[in-house]
């Protein structure tokens, strides 16, 4: 499946779910390793959890497998990766901590209004 539709799918299933201060930065320019990265903030460990089990259900039900998936026991910060799209999903504060904003800030921002789907 090509890269912007997966991209579009995993910002509808974090919004579906209701994830925190969704962000997606287009790091295609700066490396070879993804795409882009999406990355939200969930409000507890089993909201951290159901964000990313439902963002590979999701994916599953398109035919398009997690290629590697990191910090599910934990879910302090689940990474899914699928290839050019690579989805973190923090608790806030090891967010902060992190700064994956921060230091991927050459990155161009995507704009999400434009992935969103009208809901029926």
């Amino acid at each position: 499946m090509e890269s912007g539709l997966v991209f579009e799918q995993v910002i509808q299933a974090l919004q579906e779910k209701k994830a925190q201060n969704v962000k997606a930065i287009d790091i295609s320019e700066l490396t070879t390793i993804a795409q882009y990265f999406v990355i939200c903030s969930g409000t507890s460990v089993t909201h951290i959890k159901t964000l990313a089990d439902f963002v590979e259900e999701k994916l599953l039900e398109s035919g398009v497998h997690c290629l590697h998936r990191e910090g599910y026991n934990s879910a302090r910060w689940i990474l899914l990766d699928y290839g050019d799209v690579v989805v973190h999903i923090f608790h806030e504060e090891d967010r902060e901590f992190y700064g994956l904003e921060r230091l991927w800030q050459d990155g161009k921002p995507v704009p999400l209004a434009e992935t969103q789907v009208a809901k029926a």
